[in-house]
């Protein structure tokens, strides 16, 4: 498949969302779906395939994050979604008219989801500089989202040409601040046209934050693609509750982009029917006494008023001193046929 470019493609992170509950993540899809997403995405991990088990200090996490406290592999362990769940919730997906897809974090993950054929796959933001790993997605010539998280400039190019190498130029970069929840001082979504100049692809973000306005002007700015991670209710807690929307305000942010895109138009300077229409309260040269053939113009007998169906107020200090050609009354509007010699004026 190809992501349209014809209106901004809206994904909604299942993620730890499910509290390890397959009717939680089931109805939260039917949720997703409501609120107006067009993808539901997962993540295909074990806590296995990311880190091992150990307690040791370099496993512990302590960066000043909402996740302090623990180990990486307790972290995951709580987070992951079970994989038998996951082509029955894609087949949910799909039959609620959803695009599915997941983030895969090794080998094995991308073959599980090959097996079930998903349209897309998303490199996370710690993943991109694991370029063995994006090559072996790339070769699978699908659409690529790319998070860029926590990458240089360097390794986003890189990414970008390993998975030119495999002939995938199917690929989208999600500008995405690794910051859990992301502060708003520190998101520069001026980054995102950089980024479209920088490496001619299309853009999208990933957004952590806490509310709906970033992602929005986001849209504006040329994002394509919006990631947002999706919660039931916040109440239920869990791993990455603290920075998910839930139905309420994702319908929100979905209905404010569309709009947002009804507002964007062409890069083109074109008067819509309605301006043109509306020009009848511009303003133009009107008679504002009685004016007799062969009488001059004066700043007492015409003026610049609306509407607009005279001469164009720029022609206001020529016609001064002009003779009239013909009688004018009080409330006409002045044309060129009005004016001896309008045409020396041109």
């Amino acid at each position: 498949m190809k992501i349209s470019n014809n209106k901004t493609f809206i994904v909604a992170e299942l993620s730890a969302n499910h509290q390890q509950k397959f009717d939680i993540a089931v109805e939260t899809i039917k949720a997703i779906k409501a609120a107006g997403a067009d993808a539901v995405k997962l993540q295909t991990y074990t806590p296995d395939t990311l880190t091992i088990d150990c307690d040791n200090d370099y496993f512990k996490i302590k960066n000043g994050t909402i996740w302090d406290g623990k180990n990486f592999y307790e972290l995951y362990k709580e987070a992951y979604t079970p994989w038998e769940w996951q082509p029955k919730l894609k087949k949910i997906a799909e039959d609620l008219g959803l695009i599915f897809f997941s983030t895969p974090f090794d080998f094995s993950a991308v073959d599980f989801l090959e097996n079930m054929n998903v349209p897309i796959y998303k490199v996370a933001s710690f993943e991109i500089t694991d370029l063995p790993l994006i090559k072996y997605i790339a070769a699978k010539k699908k659409p690529l989202i790319i998070s860029t998280g926590i990458a240089e400039l360097s390794e986003i190019e890189n990414t970008i040409n390993i998975c030119k190498k495999c002939e995938n130029n199917d690929i989208i970069l999600l500008y995405c601040v690794s910051e859990y929840p992301a502060k708003p001082e520190n998101i520069n979504l001026n980054i995102i046209p950089f980024l479209k100049e920088q490496f001619k692809v299309s853009v999208g973000i990933s957004d952590h934050s806490l509310g709906i306005e970033i992602p929005i002007a986001a849209v504006a700015l040329g994002a394509c693609v919006i990631e947002k991670h999706f919660i039931l209710d916040k109440k239920l807690g869990g791993p990455d509750a603290e920075f998910s929307l839930d139905y309420k305000k994702f319908k929100e942010m979905v209905e404010k982009v569309r709009l947002i895109e009804k507002t964007l138009g062409k890069k083109e300077y074109k008067l819509t029917e309605a301006q043109r229409k509306n020009r009848k309260f511009g303003r133009s040269l009107f008679a504002v006494k009685d004016i007799k053939k062969g009488e001059k113009f004066t700043k007492e007998n015409i003026k610049s008023i609306r509407p607009s169906d005279g001469l164009p107020p720029l022609y206001y200090y020529q016609i001064l001193n002009k003779y009239a050609a013909i009688d004018i009354k009080y409330g006409t509007p002045l044309t060129k046929e009005m004016i001896i010699n309008f045409e020396e004026l041109i």
